[in-house]
């Protein structure tokens, strides 16, 4: 396994990151726990989930699974640099959402009791806040440090400018900020690359890109859909009609790489200067060592140019789209 620092801090992760949203509605308990053993086995160490994660009958519900995990012990706790989120709607209630100083610290005891730790390693805001001010968020997260419960903070879904005004507020309580931005980010959607990516940059933020393989798009879709083993249905099947031609000519020239789709798509993203780690969520165990795979994918410049060929990208802001 590959490791690297979670952006500016000294923190060391694995170059995937577990992503767990699966376990519970769509992997049952046995085998969510067998996956993550398998993950710390093969040396991944980043986990990340949310407090969200169960679906809207059981938030809450990945975490308590991931509970149970650390509860059987073999020091599963200690090999885990464990990220969770807040942000998303957990009950009825007026104050049990978005980043408001008392849904932080309800929400962060909350995760702490379904997690079954005492600590969490990057608390992560799953959305801006347009409405809470960012001295409160932050002056609500020192609190947090300083009772030991969190030791990092990151982003999601964050635009460059909501990145900079975080820092910029951090900067001015003497305070580290964010360590992290969490986003979508693949071959298809190369949107960050304007201003998020940019900014991540310039603040020490490690990216960790979810949605790798743009729901599947990007994993064999087209071979496994003649070979009966997967059937494309809804906003994907639509997606998928509109860039046929260019999916087929991404799935063809993963062939004359002579590796699968999905492991260029992972492979591809790990090239990248800012990304620390692809999110990869894996709903079996086969899932998990496809992902594996792609550490062991090297691309070449005519590659990674053939690459932005079929998928083009952006320069950064403003450059991409003014002299």
């Amino acid at each position: 396994m590959q490791y690297t620092h979670l952006g500016r801090s000294g923190l060391k992760v694995s170059r995937l990151c577990l992503g767990t949203m699966n376990f519970g509605p769509q992997t049952d308990e046995a085998t969510a726990h067998s996956i993550m053993d398998s993950a710390l086995d093969s040396g991944i160490n980043f986990f990340d989930t949310a407090n969200v994660y169960g679906g809207t009958g059981h938030r809450g519900w990945t975490e308590e699974i991931i509970g149970r995990w650390f509860a059987k012990g073999g020091e599963r706790r200690e090999r885990t640099v464990l990220a969770t989120k807040l942000y998303g709607t957990m009950t009825d209630r007026p104050n049990e959402s978005k980043l408001s100083a008392l849904n932080i610290r309800r929400a962060l005891d909350a995760s702490l009791k379904r997690l079954q730790t005492d600590y969490i390693d990057i608390y992560q805001f799953h959305h801006i806040d347009r409405d809470t001010p960012w001295d409160e968020i932050w002056q609500a997260i020192e609190v947090g440090v300083q009772q030991g419960k969190i030791l990092y903070s990151g982003s999601s879904n964050f635009a460059g400018w909501h990145i900079a005004q975080a820092q910029e507020a951090a900067r001015r309580r003497n305070y580290t900020g964010l360590v992290s931005e969490q986003s979508i980010y693949n071959l298809f959607r190369r949107e960050l690359e304007l201003e998020v990516i940019p900014a991540a940059q310039q603040y020490g933020l490690g990216l960790i890109p979810w949605s790798p393989l743009q729901g599947g798009l990007l994993g064999g879709v087209l071979k496994k859909e003649e070979q009966g083993v997967r059937r494309t249905e809804g906003r994907a099947l639509e997606t998928l009609k509109k860039h046929e031609d260019q999916i087929r000519l991404y799935e063809d020239f993963a062939d004359e790489l002579g590796h699968a789709p999905g492991d260029v798509a992972l492979a591809w993203l790990l090239h990248q200067p800012a990304v620390t780690a692809p999110i990869v969520g894996p709903r079996t165990q086969e899932q998990l060592d496809a992902a594996i795979r792609a550490l062991d994918v090297s691309l070449n410049e005519d590659a990674l140019k053939r690459l932005d060929d079929i998928f083009p990208g952006h320069r950064p802001a403003p450059e991409d789209y003014a002299w």
